[in-house]
């Protein structure tokens, strides 16, 4: 069972993706980038609780904070993948990867196929 520090809301994970897309962002800076932003207030509470999951640090630039995420988004990306293959495809990253296949198959380009052949080809070199 996931811990409720990796569980995110869907508006914290938009508040999330603005943060990764700006690297940093005050309280009116994800404002701006949420689809129809709740209160200024309702966007600092939100951020407050993304700072006690450990999501977001804040540094003080005169009177405003400014938020920063505390892990890169390749980890936080790896992190939600591990708890969505391990929720829904029983930790088996073969029929996560075949469902992803059957769900986009179609809208693959050949050189996207063929790079996954390759990352393929590599994992069974490397012994995974």
């Amino acid at each position: 069972m996931a811990s409720k520090h990796a569980t995110l809301s869907r508006r914290e994970r938009q508040i999330m993706d603005i943060i990764y897309q700006r690297g940093k962002a005050t309280v009116a800076k994800v404002m701006e980038g949420l689809p129809d932003p709740p209160s200024y207030s309702a966007v600092r509470a939100l951020l407050r609780v993304l700072e006690e999951k450990r999501h977001v640090r804040h540094e003080q630039d005169g009177p405003r904070y400014v938020f920063y995420p505390t892990v890169s988004r390749d980890r936080a990306r790896e992190s939600a993948l591990k708890q969505v293959v391990g929720t829904f495809f029983e930790d088996s990253a073969e029929q996560a990867v075949a469902t992803l296949l059957d769900m986009s198959a179609q809208d693959m380009s050949e050189s996207e196929l063929d790079r996954l052949a390759e990352l393929i080809e590599q994992a069974k070199k490397e012994g995974r």
